[in-house]
């Protein structure tokens, strides 16, 4: 049991004072399941929150990836992407292990002290801002449409209602999230959230089924062909557009930020080792069909957010039905993923601006206020960022790409509990070298792009 945990339980422990001497180990978790009742998590309910965590908007993104690509490339590295994430948290939960620290923050404290904490802490926001961004960027498409390349893609609103000041994009999002988000993100426990996560990798499958059909039925037809296996690197500029993809695959497994949220909450702990490993093959899965079908079925014509694509005639029958039904459902499983990710943006959130008080769940008026600023933040994001694409580069290359592979390695190598193996270091320095190698490449890459356009393609 940690020293915070013990304190917490003792109406008479000085709980402050505790807090400024034991910051790092500052539980980060909502509620203390023995003091609310909750006899705690499954495992299956773990998996489901696990795996919602990590399927979220990146599953849109990744057929424009193997566009860019090939095939081959494409699912290699969407593989070794879940290993290498597998590794790097598995390194976080032996280290937290034998720290006992109750949080990633916490441990990053207790490897770095204060300043490391709250490094490890700003990176969370900021990627789990810009995820957020990102879902409602797509909730909006799907809901209003949206303009790709010059050609207006238009929502399932529009269509089934017709053009109404209520139907424009700023309206419909002001209505999802306070109707459909602002519930989902009241709870104070990452667990009461397992029925809407599992609801929502069920919407995340039958969006694979779909696509994977259709792809099927026209492939047969003979109405499509089989995508290229290798990019087709053509110039200077389409070899540099190549490393744009890796923010795009590192952002689409980052789910270290709600590790310990989860297992703090599990009936049995040691079960977690297991949860990641059977979420992160589930995740793999559905990512590999996802970029196969996706690209098979539209081909060249792959969108940044290939949600986008299923706006026309599919080739099929039924082709209008399909497309809202794809639509839909993906955007009912973004508006279900919301509230697992901004569980944790709030918790680092409140650990930022509030390091020394109780967790931000036994503070009502706290936890509201923090409640309401940030999805008003994330709200004005969703209007103002032209795309996902651009939303994933900058947050894949710099944030996330700290906190899933940089912050596990180097608190690897720091091994303040000196339980590192020669694997651990060798891995750490691995994990080290192509996150910053590809961090840089691809913010190089993104800025060659903007200034000389790859032939064919428009930014």
């Amino acid at each position: 049991m940690t020293n915070d945990r013990k304190h917490r339980r003792s109406p008479k422990s000085p709980l402050l004072s505790a807090a400024k001497h034991h910051r790092h180990h500052r539980r980060d978790s909502a509620f203390d399941a023995a003091e609310v009742g909750f006899s705690g998590a499954s495992f299956t309910g773990a998996v489901f929150n696990l795996s919602t965590t990590i399927v979220g908007a990146g599953i849109m993104a990744l057929p424009a990836t193997f566009k860019q690509l090939g095939l081959i490339p494409g699912v290699t590295l969407i593989i070794f992407a879940a290993i290498l994430t597998e590794v790097s948290i598995d390194m976080i939960l032996r280290f937290s292990k034998s720290s006992k620290s109750s949080s990633y923050a916490g441990l990053a404290g207790d490897a770095f002290g204060g300043f490391g904490r709250t490094v490890l802490q700003v990176c969370i926001v900021v990627n789990n801002l810009g995820m957020l961004v990102v879902y409602l960027i797509i909730i909006g498409d799907v809901l209003a449409g949206t303009w790709t390349e010059g050609v207006h893609h238009r929502g399932v609103m529009e269509e089934w209602v017709g053009d109404h000041w209520w139907t424009s994009r700023s309206s419909l999002l002001l209505l999802t999230t306070v109707f459909v988000i602002a519930p989902l993100i009241s709870f104070k426990r990452v667990d009461s959230l397992r029925y809407t996560s599992a609801l929502s990798v069920g919407l995340a499958v039958v969006f694979v089924a779909i696509t994977a059909g259709v792809a099927i039925v026209k492939l047969l037809e003979g109405t499509i062909r089989m995508p290229v296996l290798f990019p087709e690197v053509v110039d200077q500029a389409s070899f540099w557009k190549l490393f744009t993809t890796i923010p795009i695959l590192v952002t689409a497994y980052i789910c270290h930020h709600n590790v310990h949220p989860i297992e703090n909450e599990l009936t049995d702990p040691s079960q977690m080792k297991s949860i990641v490993k059977t979420s992160l093959f589930l995740c793999s899965s559905v990512y590999v069909a996802t970029s196969f079908f996706g690209f098979l079925l539209f081909g060249e014509e792959t969108l940044d957010d290939v949600l986008s694509n299923f706006d026309g005639d599919l080739g099929i029958p039924y082709s209008s039905v399909l497309d809202d039904v794809v639509r839909v459902s993906y955007g009912v499983h973004l508006m279900l993923v919301f509230p697992i990710v901004f569980f944790s943006l709030r918790l680092n959130v409140d650990g930022l601006l509030f390091p020394y008080a109780l967790p931000v769940a036994y503070d009502n008026k706290r936890f509201f206020s923090l409640t309401v600023f940030l999805m008003a933040f994330i709200f004005l994001g969703a209007n103002f960022v032209p795309s996902i694409w651009d939303a994933f580069q900058f947050t894949g290359a710099t944030a996330t790409i700290s906190v899933g592979y940089i912050f596990p390695a180097l608190i690897a190598l720091r091994d303040n509990q000196n339980i590192a193996t020669k694997k651990d270091r060798l891995l750490s320095w691995l994990m080290i070298l192509l996150a910053v190698s590809s961090s840089t490449v691809a913010i190089l890459s993104d800025m060659y792009s903007f200034f000389v356009p790859t032939k064919g393609h428009k930014s």
